[in-house]
C-alpha cells in the first residue's frame, strides 16, 4: 500500500481515492491477466486465423490515449496498420465506413456512451469484427461485440481514472502478445504485478517543487513513451488544471520547439525501449535551449520494454495525486467533470 508521503499532512496521506484506486492496481492487474488468460489466447487464435488488413481503434478521453498506445504496440509487435476512429462519422455524420474483414477494438471503462455506441454498432454492420476493452461486462457495449477482454479493474469512484486505464494497457498487452505468439512478452507479463508494486512503494518522483507556479508545459515521450506523454498531460489537466500539452519528442522539434524561449516547463517521459536513444538526444537538445525539465522514469530495470510504459505511469498517478492536493485541488472530484460522460 502507499507508502506515507511526507510532502503533505499526514491526514491526506492515502485518503484521497485517486492514491488508493491507483495503489490498487498490481493487483487488480494480477487478478486480471489470470482471468482473462483463456479468453485471450482464444482471441489470439483468432486473429492469427482471420488476419485482419487494418485495426480501428474506437475510444474516448484516456480510452482514446489507450488508442495510441495500441497502435504503437500492434504496429510493432504485428505489423498491422492501426488508427484511431472518429466516432462522430457515424453518431453525427451518420456515414460508414469499409470495414469488412477488419478489427476493430472498442475501449471504453463505462461501454455506455452514445457516440461509441453508435461506431460500433457501425462497424459491425459493416462487416468488422470486433472486440470490447470495457470495465462494466453488463454495458451495452458487451453485449454489442464479438469479443470481451474484461479489465476487471473493480469500481473506479475517483472521476480521474488510474487503475482502470492501466488495466486497459495491460489488456492490450495480453491481447496483443497472444495474437502475435510472442512468448517472450507473454512470460513477462507474469512479473508485471511485481513490477508495478515495486513502484508502487517507490519514492515520490514528480514534486509540487517542480511545477510550483507552472500554468502551461508540456509532456514529451517517444513512441510507447508518447502514448503515456498523452495521458500525463490529461491528468495534469483534469487534476491540477496545469494546461498541458503532449507532443513525440521528435515532433516537438518540428516547430513548437520555439516555445523553449518562453522559459517552458517540460516534463520528459523517458522509457527503457528502442526510442531510447533518440529520445534522449532529443530531450538534450530541448535542455540545450534553455527548458526546465522535469524527469519521469520507470524506477524498475531490465524488465520488458514493452511494461516499462506502465511503470512510469504507476508512479505518476500516485504523485499527481499529490501535486493537486498540495496546490489546492480534490483529485477525486475535479470541477466541472463527470466519471461517466456521455457524447454524441
Amino acid at each position: 500500500m502507499l507508502a506515507v508521503n511526507q510532502e503533505f499532512d499526514n491526514k491526506a496521506t492515502g485518503q484521497t481515492l485517486m492514491q488508493l484506486e491507483a495503489a490498487e492496481t498490481p493487483l487488480r492487474i494480477a487478478e486480471q491477466l489470470e482471468v482473462n488468460s483463456a479468453v485471450t489466447e482464444k482471441l489470439g487464435e483468432k486473429l492469427r486465423e482471420l488476419a485482419p488488413p487494418f485495426v480501428m481503434i474506437v475510444g474516448r478521453g484516456s480510452s482514446d490515449h489507450a488508442g495510441v498506445f495500441a497502435k504503437y504496440l500492434i504496429e510493432i509487435e504485428t505489423g498491422v496498420p492501426t488508427f484511431a476512429a472518429a466516432p462522430s462519422v457515424a453518431s453525427v455524420y451518420g456515414k460508414s465506413l469499409k470495414l469488412k474483414g477488419a478489427l476493430v477494438i472498442v475501449i471504453s471503462q463505462s461501454g455506455r456512451s452514445p457516440d461509441i455506441l453508435a461506431q460500433t454498432k457501425m462497424a459491425k454492420e459493416q462487416g468488422a469484427y470486433c472486440v470490447a476493452l470495457v470495465n462494466d461486462k453488463e454495458s451495452p457495449l458487451a453485449q454489442m461485440v464479438d469479443t470481451v477482454v474484461p479489465l476487471l479493474a473493480g469500481e473506479e469512484k475517483s472521476v480521474a481514472a488510474t487503475k482502470s486505464y492501466l488495466a486497459t494497457l495491460s489488456a492490450l498487452l495480453q491481447m496483443t502478445a497472444r495474437w502475435s505468439n510472442n512468448e517472450k512478452l507473454n512470460l513477462a507479463l507474469n512479473q508485471l504485478p511485481s513490477h508495478l508494486q515495486e513502484v508502487v512503494n517507490a519514492p515520490q518522483q514528480l514534486s509540487t517543487a517542480a511545477l510550483a507556479g507552472v500554468k502551461n508545459l508540456v509532456v514529451l515521450g517517444r513512441g510507447l513513451g508518447y502514448a503515456v506523454s498523452k495521458e500525463i498531460a490529461l491528468k495534469l489537466k483534469e487534476v491540477c488544471s496545469i494546461h498541458a500539452e503532449a507532443f513525440s519528442s521528435a515532433e516537438f522539434l518540428h516547430g513548437p520547439v520555439t516555445l523553449v524561449e518562453q522559459s517552458l516547463t517540460v516534463i520528459d517521459t523517458q522509457v527503457e525501449d528502442e526510442s531510447e536513444q533518440a529520445h534522449c538526444e532529443q530531450i538534450s537538445e530541448i535542455k540545450s535551449r534553455g527548458a526546465d525539465l522535469v524527469h519521469l522514469h520507470q524506477h524498475c530495470e531490465q524488465v520488458h520494454p514493452r511494461l516499462a510504459p506502465l511503470l512510469v505511469l504507476q508512479r505518476f498517478y500516485l504523485d499527481v495525486a499529490v501535486v493537486a492536493i498540495n496546490r489546492g485541488f480534490n483529485p477525486d472530484e475535479p470541477l466541472g467533470l463527470k466519471k461517466v460522460t456521455k457524447t454524441l
